[in-house]
């Protein structure tokens, strides 16, 4: 290990997020040693291709390698900093440099959602000196994971709800106030870097249930396989349900929900979902994230940054460094487990829209389902002004099971009016009406 007024990094990965730690290091590198009382030097940055230019310069006495032992088998490294992404070799390197008593920062909330119960076990073996740290791996630069793990211990969470996914963020906000369609919301989101060669993570909500996932274990210390977290992306989204969200005075965001019931049980999913213009979470554009937690001390905290980026993502990476270079610990990294209870169901208010073929009893068929299956409708809307749009109407049902819904949904999906899969989803809080 090194010296007692020195803490050496190395970091696997030379892109966007690993070249603005470095920066941020050399730009405020005085200033940290006056914080903490020890220097902070990245003697090594691993990279697939050497040869490759890089946007940063490289620091005094630091090398670039291409084998990730040359940094997980050096003892004068203390703390590996993981910026590399993926869940197969950033295991390796993650569950290495733990093994090998060296401090871990990582922004990888896949590989943490993945194996979350492995990497734990891991960390309860080893000895204190060794932390593991990963306040970039949810929303970039919002400082929520330290929050949860210090700021809400005293308190009891109802609800988090939030904008967790700065892509589709941007997307929705073309839709909405832009009138763009999916397709060129998409397309204007890759052009400016917010989406990924495959969106699919992305606007499929995939990236933001492994986001949820980590929350729901800090707020509720439980362990929930991502598979059985409701997730519906935005890939179904239409301008005409945008028109009808204007017509109720709200709009449209994707979002990680999760609550505890009166029975304390705690339900989660990932959505579109109706927000009114008077909701704190309407107003977030843009690629801004966004989380809204509920609690019975703090009552409403709301959390509003930059979910994403270069400098964003490595101030919360260099934040967990300097907590480190100032001996700071935390033994339970995930926060305490609980026996709370996952139910894979909730209750909302839904949104439904319906396109269909022009016949007679429509209406009547619809409500028919509705009751059958124990779902009140509260009103139906249909906007008459709009010209060359698809037949589609819209119905706003009182408070139901999700459950409820999805048999609604398959049944009407089946009668001969309707034009391909009816579109659902929840609205955010009981007094949605303005």
């Amino acid at each position: 290990m090194s010296s007692e007024d020195t803490i050496t990094l190395g970091i696997f990965g030379g892109g966007t997020v690993g070249g603005g730690i470095v920066e941020i290091l050399s730009n405020k590198a005085d200033y940290f040693k006056q914080l903490t009382g020890k220097s902070i030097e990245v003697k090594k940055v691993c990279v697939r291709d050497a040869s490759k230019p890089r946007d940063f310069a490289l620091p005094d006495g630091c090398s670039i390698v291409t084998s990730y032992d040359d940094i997980l088998n050096d003892d004068s490294i203390d703390v590996a900093v993981e910026v590399m992404g993926g869940t197969t070799d950033a295991k390796d390197v993650v569950v290495g440099a733990l093994s090998n008593g060296k401090s871990v920062v990582t922004a990888n909330k896949a590989l943490i959602a993945k194996d979350l119960p492995e990497i734990e076990t891991l960390i309860s073996t080893l000895d204190s000196d060794t932390q593991f740290r990963y306040e970039a791996a949810v929303c970039g630069g919002i400082p929520i994971i330290r929050s949860m793990q210090s700021d809400f211990v005293g308190d009891n969470i109802q609800l988090m709800c939030g904008i967790i996914n700065g892509c589709t963020n941007f997307m929705l906000t073309a839709m909405d106030r832009d009138k763009k369609s999916y397709d060129e919301a998409l397309s204007e989101a890759s052009d400016l870097g917010y989406a990924e060669a495959d969106p699919t993570l992305d606007v499929g909500g995939f990236d933001a249930r492994s986001k949820l996932k980590i929350l729901m274990r800090l707020a509720y210390g439980m362990n929930v396989e991502e598979d059985e977290i409701s997730c519906r992306g935005i890939t179904e989204l239409t301008k005409i349900d945008f028109e009808y969200a204007k017509m109720l005075g709200g709009t449209i965001k994707l979002l990680g929900v999760a609550e505890k019931n009166d029975a304390g049980e705690v339900s989660a999913y990932v959505a579109p979902c109706y927000v009114t213009n008077e909701d704190a979470l309407s107003s977030v554009n843009g690629a801004t994230n966004a989380i809204e937690v509920l609690s019975d001390n703090l009552v409403s905290s709301i959390y509003i940054g930059q979910g994403a980026g270069r400098y964003p993502t490595a101030n919360s990476c260099i934040n967990d460094i300097v907590a480190l270079a100032k001996g700071d610990k935390t033994p339970l990294p995930f926060n305490p487990s609980s026996d709370t209870k996952f139910v894979n169901n909730y209750e909302s208010v839904f949104y439904l829209r319906l396109s269909y073929r022009d016949q007679v009893g429509i209406t009547r068929q619809v409500g028919e389902v509705c009751e059958k299956h124990g779902v009140s409708i509260h009103s139906l809307l249909q906007n008459p002004v709009a010209k060359n749009q698809e037949s589609a109407f819209a119905i706003m049902t009182d408070k139901v099971d999700y459950a409820a819904i999805l048999k609604v949904m398959a049944d009407i999906e089946a009668l001969s009016w309707c034009k391909g899969k009816p579109f659902y989803m929840p609205v955010l809080r009981d007094d949605w009406q303005v």
